[in-house]
């Protein structure tokens, strides 16, 4: 995966968090999602112009667009949480992670601040990249059930993954129009990856495709289809491109241990992307 030079990563300088990102103000000169200075208010307009994926992922880890999230992202990465008090956070938005021709893409809501955002890859680091992790290496599609770094050797097999908010949002909540200056970085992405099946996990992550795929000029029914664990959405462009979206409850603890979501029924989601996309035949 290609990142730029950029800024140096967040200095370990800051005190321990001891505990996971919240909702609340971020301390000393928080910023409030408003106004976006000039200097990078037009950096996502640049993603159309990107002619292969790895320029996009380049142009993507240098984005200050939204100054809420940049705010939020390098303050946790500064205080940390004490279990990774002696590490090094990313601290920067993430660009997607896999393979650049992948047959599925899989769209998820943000990074996590103690998890991608710490190790600059998504999923990376926290439970519910475990979760992800474990069940597409029993599909087949990772060459290892687990996830700790961005440098552990994982490679996934016809799959990239990818969010429609790129920075680790307070409470895990973006904002509407955070989610809208992202979004042509995953418009961006769709159109140099051209999955054969998006396999969206949750609610937000539904809704975000809908809208980005809408603004690329895909014909989206309406009323819009509603979000539901198993959701199958085929869909074509009006330049005959065609892709089919597959909705998961998405792979968080709360969903896990309360049975919302169980691995057969991630399972059972993935064999069907697998199938949909004609990678059936994969070995992990």
């Amino acid at each position: 995966m290609t990142r730029s030079a950029g800024p140096e990563r967040v200095a370990r300088d800051g005190a321990a968090s001891g505990g996971a990102a919240s909702g609340s103000a971020v301390s000393d000169g928080a910023v409030s999602d408003g106004a976006v200075p000039d200097d990078v208010a037009d950096l996502p307009s640049l993603a159309p112009g990107c002619s292969s994926v790895a320029a996009l992922d380049a142009l993507v880890v240098d984005c200050r667009a939204c100054p809420r999230l940049v705010a939020w992202r390098e303050e946790v990465g500064r205080t940390r949480r004490a279990a990774f008090r002696d590490q090094e956070y990313w601290a920067r938005p993430l660009p997607g992670f896999g393979d650049p021709e992948a047959a599925i893409q899989v769209v998820g809501l943000a990074p996590s601040a103690h998890g991608s955002n710490r190790t600059g890859r998504m999923f990376t680091g926290d439970r519910s990249g475990d979760v992800l992790f474990a069940a597409l290496h029993r599909a087949g599609l990772a060459s290892r059930p687990t996830a700790t770094s961005a440098d552990d050797g994982l490679r996934l097999n016809g799959v990239r993954l990818t969010a429609p908010v790129r920075c680790a949002p307070p409470a895990d909540r973006p904002t509407p129009a955070e989610r809208r200056r992202c979004g042509p970085y995953l418009a961006r992405e769709l159109e140099l990856v051209g999955p054969r099946v998006v396999l969206v996990l949750g609610g937000f992550g539904w809704r975000a495709m809908l809208a980005t795929l809408v603004e690329q000029g895909w014909d989206v029914p309406r009323p819009r289809p509603r979000f539901r664990h198993g959701a199958e959405l085929p869909l074509v462009h009006a330049d005959g491109r065609a892709t089919t979206l597959l909705g998961c409850y998405h792979v968080s603890p709360r969903n896990v241990s309360t049975g919302v979501l169980t691995p057969a029924m991630l399972d059972a989601v993935l064999h069907r992307a697998r199938t949909l996309a004609g990678l059936a035949a994969l070995d992990s």
